[in-house]
């Protein structure tokens, strides 16, 4: 009897031995995730290219081998939307009379015919002495037709502006949006017009969503990366495919095992989804749609995966977060990391306003504990948005011990035992 208890505890120790190492994200794993997903079949994926199926279909195959269910009770894991792409085909501007020079103006627009006057159009002022980007996302977000002057002093930023958005303007289909142009100008304005034509094309676009559920459904935490990148661009030494290795596939890497790692763990405390973005290179149309289709109050955190394949400047086995001072959530993954060999810290690039610039930023303007996490020395690298960012600059090594860190640390979070402030909305940029 002895010897029968003692031969079941061995193979039960066996057993829970084998559970503990099939949990662990293999760096042979990891690399075959991110050798597909950077590959040249992928072209790139540019989220308006066939190739971007591809790496859809490979996700959502993906989700489905970990056993994650599918969102909402859909049948898929796709969470599908409408880009409509719009190109201009004539537009005037007329000011106190006189046709404005085209190099002084640039527009958003939602119709195909675009009249606009004193009679159903808006004058406002981007005044100088204040922060640009604030007041150009405020009106630019609008929903009414808007003639927005633009200070002279602000002649340098409008310029870069200008030649960003002079392409075709990107909605979401169904999106409530004013016609609205920015205008540089600093004589009194007594009278104003417009005519605008344009065309419009439609794209059908998708995120990847995953779920895990757990004992709290309105209590959700957050996994994702997007998994969209440049596609092809200006041939160098006769390569042109931007393969995008480090951005985003090795955040699209770390996603994908931290939903097999969970998907084997007891039923969590708070819900997990596991969110694959498109359209983040294009305007972070994605995480916009996502973020629409959720209640912001149930969202918990955040974990934002964007760039972990290079170690930081700082070295390896460290990561930054992205808004660390904005909430709790940057000094609970640390202090959660304190006796492990893993750091988390302050994004050492505050002038380069990260917080907003990733597919965080949409929940994170609502209050959400949102951040992004990364490891890239982007002041130095020189792959980034290159066709040089290839599976064999990133490291492997690193990139797997992040996704151990962020899975462990998440875990504090995730049983419920913390929980991060919100993000004071009165301070959002």
């Amino acid at each position: 009897m002895r010897s029968s208890a003692f031969s079941i505890l061995v193979a039960l120790l066996f057993f829970l031995n084998g559970c503990r190492e099939s949990l662990t994200m293999s760096e042979k794993e990891t690399a075959e995730i991110l050798y597909t997903l950077s590959s040249d079949e992928m072209k790139g994926r540019h989220a308006l290219s066939e190739e971007i199926k591809l790496v859809e279909n490979f996700i959502a195959d993906k989700f489905d081998m970990y056993g994650l269910e599918q969102p909402d009770s859909q049948s898929d894991y796709f969470q599908s939307f409408n880009l409509q792409d719009v190109s201009i085909v004539s537009e005037q501007l007329v000011i106190n009379n006189q046709e404005v020079d085209k190099e002084l103006y640039f527009g958003f627009y939602t119709d195909n015919l675009v009249e606009l006057s004193e009679t159903n159009t808006e004058l406002v002022y981007l005044e100088a002495g204040r922060n640009f980007r604030n007041q150009f996302n405020q009106f630019r977000n609008s929903s009414e037709n808007l003639i927005i002057v633009v200070d002279p002093s602000y002649e340098d930023i409008f310029q870069r502006y200008q030649s960003f958005y002079s392409r075709n303007n990107r909605i979401m289909e169904g999106e409530i949006r004013g016609n609205i142009i920015f205008v540089l100008n600093d004589a009194p304005i007594n009278n104003y017009s417009a005519v605008i034509t344009t065309e419009s094309e439609y794209h059908g676009l998708r995120n990847v969503v995953g779920k895990i559920t757990g004992n709290r459904t309105n209590e959700i935490v957050i996994f994702s990366a997007h998994h969209d990148h440049l596609g092809i661009r200006n041939a160098v030494s006769s390569d042109s495919i931007a393969n995008g290795a480090n951005d985003n596939a090795s955040g699209v890497t770390a996603v994908l095992q931290l939903a097999k790692h969970f998907a084997k763990q007891p039923k969590p405390e708070r819900t997990l989804l596991f969110v694959t973005f498109t359209a983040e290179e294009m305007g972070g149309f994605g995480s916009e749609y996502f973020s629409k289709q959720q209640d912001p109050d149930e969202i918990v955190a955040m974990f934002n995966i964007e760039m972990i394949g290079k170690p930081a400047v700082s070295g390896p086995n460290s990561a930054w977060i992205t808004g660390f001072e904005r909430s709790t959530f940057g000094e609970i993954l640390s202090e959660s990391a304190h006796n492990s060999n893993y750091e988390f810290y302050p994004d050492p690039y505050p002038n380069q306003n990260l917080f907003y610039r990733s597919d965080n930023a949409v929940l994170a303007r609502l209050g959400v504990p949102a951040h992004s996490i990364s490891t890239t020395p982007i002041d130095v690298d020189r792959d980034y948005h290159e066709v040089t960012d290839e599976f064999d600059t990133i490291d492997i090594s690193h990139l797997n011990n992040t996704i151990h860190a962020i899975a462990k640390a998440a875990e504090i979070i995730i049983s419920g035992r913390a929980t991060p402030t919100r993000v004071d909305t009165s301070l959002v940029d």
